[in-house]
């Protein structure tokens, strides 16, 4: 029989979606179980968004340009300028998603085997795109215990080598919720302009920020124009997450050029997907105020729960809608295998992320489990009422 190739060996799983034949088998023994695995929003699309797709009005469905079509550029402008970017519709390249901005931005700025750094524990497809790109993760460790600030630029120098070509940040950040401060990002700035290193910033979550604190992007620090890749997305911002619609910004001509390259290899973004997405950006700011209220309840929810159970400690985190806590217990991963399998609570359980995928060196995170706060409160509480209980039965707790 032939034999796959070693990229399909090594390309590695998602540890969001590897508990989902555990979770679909209780749900056939009849069990509720509480998705709190993966950042899917429970909170309604946009209404400008929908009825723009409903109001579609064309006799062919056509490619549109490999860049994105004009018209969706030009909204996207419009809606990054409002933030302060400073850009033109020609900084844009449209993607299939954030996912592919980030593949295309590996592939443009990486040569294959150089090496990015990225602080850890990041989101879990970053391992994966790097193996499509054949780029080697560096990963430099945040710790739980000051929640997952930005570690000491020491540590990032140490890893740097003639290998090294770029840093990625995601902020907020997914795992953890971690928000970077213009302090952390000052640092970053002075880095990446000693050693000539690209900044990928991740923003899928710029809009989920609490408790008035300030979103700072790379975008905002002077003499960073040409070094500046920022990746985005509609999924998390309009609760989108099934229009795969992202987009790559940057000031580096260079960069964008060459980009446009691997996005004309694959044709297109889609035109129904950009119309929405034009529309979207005219989603009145009463949208996300209810939004971020919402949220914030979400997480001091979780948060406050999480931390009244003994031997947990949970973070409080300042943007996205997640949480990493860390829990009285052997194995991360054989628990959230264990309470979909083995437990129940008046007909319930819950389904969580393994903290240790997101972690890229081997042996962290074997104590913690990311959580994403995207059910309503009445089912955070019974879902915590689910996890309080099957962490006292739990045969592999410690003490």
């Amino acid at each position: 029989m032939p034999k796959i190739s070693e990229k399909g060996v090594f390309m590695p799983a998602s540890p969001i979606r590897k508990l989902t034949p555990y979770a679909d088998q209780a749900k056939k023994e009849g069990k509720k179980v509480y998705h709190l695995n993966i950042g899917q929003p429970d909170i309604a699309t946009p209404d400008v968004m929908l009825d723009a797709i409903k109001n579609i009005d064309f006799n062919v469905w056509a490619y549109t340009a490999s860049e994105g079509t004009l018209a969706y550029r030009l909204k996207l402008t419009e809606y990054y300028n409002k933030l302060g970017y400073n850009i033109t519709p020609e900084d844009i390249l449209v993607t299939l998603g954030g996912s592919e901005a980030i593949t295309i931005a590996m592939q443009t700025c990486v040569n294959e085997g150089d090496e990015i750094i990225i602080p850890e524990p990041f989101y879990a497809n970053y391992n994966g795109f790097a193996c499509m790109s054949n780029v080697v993760v560096k990963p430099i460790l945040s710790h739980i215990e000051n929640g997952f600030a930005l570690p000491p630029i020491e540590e990032f120098e140490k890893l740097i080598t003639p290998k090294t070509k770029a840093i990625i940040i995601c902020n907020p950040n997914n795992p953890t919720g971690y928000l970077y401060a213009k302090e952390e990002l000052d640092e970053l700035k002075a880095l990446c302009l000693e050693h000539d290193l690209f900044l990928f910033s991740d923003e899928a979550y710029r809009e989920f920020c609490y408790d008035g604190r300030e979103f700072i992007s790379p975008m905002h620090l002077e003499g960073l124009d040409e070094h500046v890749v920022v990746l985005d997305t509609v999924s998390k911002r309009y609760s989108a997450c099934g229009a795969r619609l992202g987009c790559m910004i940057t000031k580096n001509k260079e960069v964008i050029k060459s980009s446009l390259k691997f996005a004309q290899a694959r044709l297109s973004p889609g035109m129904v997907e950009q119309i929405a997405g034009a529309a979207a950006v005219d989603t009145p700011d009463s949208y996300f105020e209810e939004v971020n209220k919402e949220y914030t309840l979400r997480r001091d929810t979780l948060v406050s729960r999480l931390n009244a159970i003994d031997g947990v400690f949970c973070p409080n985190p300042g943007g996205a809608f997640y949480v990493v806590a860390k829990f009285p217990i052997d194995d991360a991963d054989l628990f959230c295998q264990w309470i979909l399998e083995k437990f129940e609570l008046n007909g319930e359980t819950v389904m969580m992320a393994p903290a240790t995928g997101f972690y890229s060196t081997p042996g962290q995170g074997k104590n913690e489990v990311r959580m994403a706060y995207v059910l309503n409160t009445d089912d955070l509480n019974k879902a915590m009422d689910c996890l309080t209980a099957a962490l006292e039965q739990y045969p592999g707790r410690k003490i």
